[in-house]
């Protein structure tokens, strides 16, 4: 079964930049869109920018004109760059694909943690 590996993450200061990447463990087909997601503890887990696999993109207000979401579409890695961070963005950060299947298959990262901190 394939796996999405997160990685990327870290402690970086408050209106610092981090670049979050997610790869596949082997190559997939049929990919409908991808996307990042966070946790904090204690909340749900909340969607912070998705891509279709035709490159359209969208974002959560709350990280718009800050974070940047993009795609390798040979590997099917995703990234998302991440500027003018701030505390409230502390998070673990989860990469997600689902999977043009009968039913549709959703995959989930285990998911790296950022910390923005002084």
């Amino acid at each position: 079964q394939v796996q999405l590996v997160e990685s990327g993450g870290g402690l970086v200061q408050p209106g610092g930049s981090l670049r979050l990447s997610c790869a596949p463990s082997k190559s997939i087909f049929g990919i409908n869109i991808m996307g990042w997601y966070r946790q904090t503890p204690g909340k749900e887990r909340e969607w912070v920018a998705v891509i279709t696999a035709v490159d359209t993109t969208n974002y959560a207000d709350s990280v718009k004109g800050r974070f940047t979401i993009s795609r390798d579409a040979a590997t099917n890695t995703i990234y998302l760059r991440m500027n003018s961070l701030k505390p409230e963005d502390t998070a673990v950060y989860y990469c997600n694909a689902k999977i043009n299947t009968r039913p549709e298959t959703i995959v989930w990262g285990k998911g790296t943690l950022v910390t923005v901190s002084s």
